[in-house]
């Protein structure tokens, strides 16, 4: 039973991870910050804020201004983990990760899910 909730939580996570890349492509703006790359931004669940408030409250200590903060921002994870994934520079990734609330900065990344026959026996 652990192992099936531990692939589940597994594949919840890439499915967010993977949507969060291909958002971050459709909604590309061209901007001249060709050093951006989309990060994924782990936090401490906030206590008496919304979750969006505080991941925007957040990008906009480093970004400058909650317009840019919300240009910024590709998704809010509210349930499975907390955080949130943004189009961050390195400089900005390196001040996000010093906030108070910020618990790990990582690159997003596509991950490829293999299926087969073998997936489905049972152990």
């Amino acid at each position: 039973m652990l192992r099936r909730s531990l692939s589940s939580f597994v594949l919840v996570i890439s499915v967010l991870i993977s949507s969060s890349v291909a958002m971050a492509e459709v909604s590309g703006d061209g901007d001249s910050s060709s050093s951006a790359a989309v990060h994924i931004i782990y936090t401490e669940k906030p206590l008496n804020e919304e979750p969006e408030a505080f991941h925007l409250r957040t990008l906009s200590s480093v970004l400058g201004s909650e317009e840019a903060a919300k240009k910024a921002l590709i998704y809010s994870y509210k349930n499975a983990a907390s955080g949130f994934s943004a189009k961050l520079t390195p400089e900005q990734v390196s001040q996000i990760s010093t906030l108070p609330g910020v618990l790990q900065v990582v690159p997003s990344r596509t991950l490829q899910l293999h299926s087969g026959p073998g997936i489905h026996k049972k152990m």
